[in-house]
């Protein structure tokens, strides 16, 4: 490939010239070679430091301007990122970033990102990017074979599960209006979609965009939305109300408590009252690759929609969420947008010639399914099974761990690997100092949550190279 490029000293460049930006100069190979060997470093770190924020003064202070009408110049500018704006940046592979769902990529994900941001691939179309889009295909087919959706299943790669959210449930509502409409019917008084309490928080914002409501009915002492809780909710509802109903949302492994909902008995209320049964995985459904795990999600491969973040649990880097439909020509009756220049686009299309924004609320898209699809090509499914299950492994342990250790306590067994526990004889400003202290040691990022009311802790674990000895060290300093 070497042999193909243009040597950088045979390419002149002139300040006042304006390709000059775009131009491989000597200058630019210069450059090339610091973010390489930067990038090389990084790669290298086991583990890398976990950093912390700094205050806005404190940024201002040690970065000030950055952006000047001259430049600062590339290795100015990287060494402003190396010395001080990456350290103000939380590293998400650290073993130890516990809070919110951290991220792990695979060294082969991460490395073909540099690819992926160096091809200038678009990623929406199949004129453009048919290359792209059959690799992005071939991971999407996957995770849907692992949720055990037919060969007709289909969808793309979004941003997270909050875009993917979105995708699905306008998806629903359009594909409930022309059922409607064929029917002779006029829209309902307002559209309405049942969740429950613990659904993610995308959920309720996805509300408020399309206007609709969201109809929350009672959870079990778990906090599992059942069909039992399902039927009984939406026989509570007036027959207004029941009439603008046209969604269910499930969850696979909740954020906060790692919690997969009864997704068999929704689905089978959903059948039952012609609802479209969407199921949020963003994080937990990356569990459907553990053997160990997948008799938890019995039912999802009824769902007519689900979200599966690889960003989260299948170690992409960010941002890389799967959107898949049980019949894609749904979504891409709701989501194909019409203009003259891109009916190039779909006019004498084949088949199978697949444009991933007809699929959700996007048009222009990064390929951001290639580093999944390059990595799991290079390691094998396997190897993913095993790291999933190495989390499951080491949640199950920290666990016991907890319930042998008396000064903290376990909230509940964990379904994933979500660990809530709480420190005992510690209130909500006990937990903050704690946490805050933690992360300024380089301990770790573990901040606190709630759970029914109580402050308490929780560890989310989806890094393969965390540790029980990781959890065991944290947990000392509490006591």
């Amino acid at each position: 490939m070497s042999d193909q490029a243009t040597a950088p000293d045979s390419i002149p460049l002139r300040a006042d010239d304006p390709a000059r930006m775009h131009t491989y100069s000597p200058a630019t190979a210069a450059l090339a070679d610091d973010v390489i060997a930067y990038t090389l470093e990084r790669f290298a770190m086991n583990p890398p430091p976990l950093d912390g924020p700094r205050t806005p003064a404190q940024l201002v202070d040690e970065a000030g301007g950055t952006i000047t009408a001259a430049g600062l110049g590339g290795p100015a500018a990287l060494r402003l990122w190396v010395d001080v704006l990456a350290p103000a940046c939380i590293s998400q592979d650290h073993p130890r970033a516990l809070s919110f769902v951290p991220s792990a990529p695979t060294e082969a994900s991460a490395l073909f990102d540099l690819i992926l941001g160096a091809s200038s691939i678009y990623g929406g179309s199949w004129l453009e990017g048919a290359g792209a889009v059959y690799a992005e295909n071939q991971a999407l087919r996957w995770i849907a074979d692992l949720a055990g959706l037919s060969a007709e299943a289909g969808g793309c790669f979004v941003s997270g599960g909050s875009a993917g959210n979105l995708s699905a449930l306008v998806t629903a509502r359009h594909a409930a209006a022309a059922v409607r409409t064929a029917a002779g019917l006029t829209r309902p008084t307002r559209w309405a979609i049942i969740a429950s309490a613990e659904a993610h928080s995308s959920i309720a914002s996805t509300a408020r965009v399309m206007d609709i409501d969201v109809i929350n009915v009672a959870v079990d002492e778990r906090g599992r939305l059942t069909g039992e809780a399902f039927r009984a909710g939406i026989d509570a509802l007036s027959p207004d109300q029941v009439d603008g109903v046209f969604a269910v949302v499930a969850t696979a492994g909740t954020t906060n408590a790692g919690i997969v909902d009864d997704l068999m008995g929704v689905a089978e209320v959903a059948e039952e009252r012609g609802l479209w049964f969407h199921v949020d995985g963003a994080y937990g459904g990356a569990a459907l690759a553990a053997p160990s795990a997948r008799s938890l999600f019995g039912g999802i491969e009824r769902a007519d929609s689900m979200v599966i973040d690889p960003h989260k649990w299948l170690f992409t880097p960010f941002d890389c969420a799967a959107l898949l439909y049980r019949r894609p020509e749904l979504a891409k009756a709701a989501h194909t947008q019409e203009a003259a220049y891109l009916d190039v686009l779909h006019d004498g299309a084949g088949p199978d010639e697949w444009n991933p924004s007809d699929y959700a609320y996007h048009l222009s898209r990064r390929a951001r399914g290639l580093p999944l699809w390059f990595s799991l090509a290079t390691y094998g499914t396997e190897a993913y099974c095993q790291a999933v299950e190495a989390s499951l492994d080491v949640t199950r342990a920290g666990a016991e761990l907890i319930d042998e250790l008396g000064h903290v306590e376990l909230l509940m067994e964990p379904m994933l690997s979500v660990l809530l526990f709480r420190r005992v004889g510690w209130e909500a400003p006990d937990y903050k100092r704690w946490s805050d202290a933690a992360l300024v040691r380089g301990l770790t990022l573990t901040v606190p949550t709630t759970w029914q009311g109580e402050t308490v802790l929780r560890f989310c674990i989806v890094n393969p190279r965390t540790t029980i000895d990781d959890l065991a060290e944290i947990l000392a300093t509490m006591a």
